[in-house]
């Protein structure tokens, strides 16, 4: 059941209308946060009419915001208009950034304070972090562990209970998402204070023939803002806070590295006396390749602590005697992994059991692998479509019936 309610607003804006489904909210016909699967959703217009239904879905927050902003992972050449969706900030606003970022589950006190400070911001922070969500499934659909987690949610999904690899990928994709989602934005021209990257427009280098120009993405600005925002939930003093903000800022550097550069040729017929280059966002598949990689390559560290406040002061490699401190952009993880096989609250393993295995496959997603011994169950079914279509004269259509018999596997 909806349930909601109206409060009085600009006469430009008409009523204000907020509802809640679950977890899940809505103003005017905007989603401000999903913590959950929301089914159904009513949209209440003011006077000029009724709304329809809609079926968001989709795990994290701000799903339901997730297909009008498609457009923020591309390359992007000068600023766009705003988005309707970011016009409709407007009434957010109105509404009051007290009541939104109250409602917010998860945020820490220095991220809700940046939330009501920056209304706007928190709409392409929820984009980013389902992004990365997104990404982190994609990366691991085939495994045991397909990036779901029982443990506290928050504004970035479920939070893993145990430091282990997994949890570094996951804190390093979403830091990254929000990263990149901010820096799209500001190309756009979606969010205020910021735009392109100043610093290099007009500036011409002689010997190679080129000179900037365009809209180069201010990546510098994303990432700062995604290290304000996203460390800012590491407010307690211990190892998993310097493993957390370790990877956070691995998941930066990995966008940061992967930038691209474009150029556009200037000269008579065609020639390249001259070319202007700007600096684009990479694709975040890109990025989601490089932070698996560095998964498969995610370093075990201990924390190092200070002698007199034995507080945790930074992290090592744990190797006998080494005080070899972790790449820049090493993952790292301080507890082994569990084998994520059967369910466990203290671990925030889901298990395997009803998930789909490939019964012929030797790898990570082979039935032997995925049920972990358990063995599967075979469900079978017939697929019918029509076939063989031919256009006779005159005129109709005629096809074949054609069926497929299939059958899919689960694990017990």
């Amino acid at each position: 059941m909806t349930h909601g309610s109206c409060l009085p607003g600009p006469r430009r804006h008409g009523r204000l209308c907020l509802f809640k489904l679950g977890s899940c909210l809505l103003a005017n016909g905007k989603w401000i946060l999903e913590g959950g699967s929301c089914l159904v959703v009513q949209r209440q217009q003011s006077s000029a009419g009724r709304g329809r239904s809609e079926a968001p879905g989709g795990l994290g927050a701000w799903a339901g915001w997730q297909a009008e902003g498609r457009g923020l992972g591309r390359s992007h050449s000068p600023p766009r208009v705003p988005s309707p969706l970011h016009r409709a900030l407007s009434s957010v606003v109105a509404l009051g950034a007290n009541i939104i970022c109250n409602k917010i589950p998860g945020l820490a006190p220095r991220q809700r304070a940046i939330c009501q400070s920056r209304p706007d911001a928190i709409i392409v922070i929820g984009e980013g972090a389902q992004m990365g969500i997104n990404e982190c499934q994609y990366q691991f659909r085939f495994g045991r562990w397909n990036c779901s987690a029982l443990g506290e949610k928050t504004v970035f999904g479920q939070e893993l209970r145990v430091g282990s690899r997994e949890a570094a990928f996951t804190y390093a994709i979403t830091a990254a998402g929000v990263a990149h989602a901010v820096t799209a934005a500001c190309s756009q021209g979606n969010l205020s204070n910021c735009g392109c990257d100043r610093e290099k427009q007009g500036y011409y280098n002689q010997a190679e023939g080129w000179k900037w120009g365009g809209c180069s993405a201010d990546v510098r600005y994303g990432i700062d803002f995604s290290r304000r925002f996203v460390d800012a939930r590491e407010i307690k003093k211990n190892a998993r806070r310097l493993m957390n903000l370790h990877n956070n800022e691995a998941g930066r550097k990995v966008l940061e590295e992967r930038m691209k550069l474009e150029c556009k040729c200037h000269g008579v017929s065609g020639s390249c006396t001259t070319k202007t280059c700007w600096t684009t966002l990479p694709k975040f598949r890109e990025v989601g390749h490089m932070l698996k990689e560095k998964y498969n390559a995610a370093v075990q560290v201990e924390v190092v602590r200070a002698s007199r406040l034995r507080q945790p002061t930074f992290l090592r490699i744990k190797q006998l005697r080494s005080y070899q401190k972790p790449m820049e952009t090493d993952l790292v993880y301080i507890e082994k992994s569990p084998n994520y096989c059967e369910e466990d609250a203290a671990t925030g393993s889901v298990g395997t059991q009803g998930r789909l295995c490939n019964r012929t496959s030797p790898g990570a997603d082979g039935c032997d692998t995925m049920c972990c011994g358990r063995g599967y169950n075979t469900h079978q079914y017939t697929k019918v479509w029509q076939c063989n279509c031919k256009f006779h004269w005159c005129c109709f259509v005629k096809c074949n019936t054609c069926s497929e018999r299939t059958e899919v596997f689960t694990c017990k």
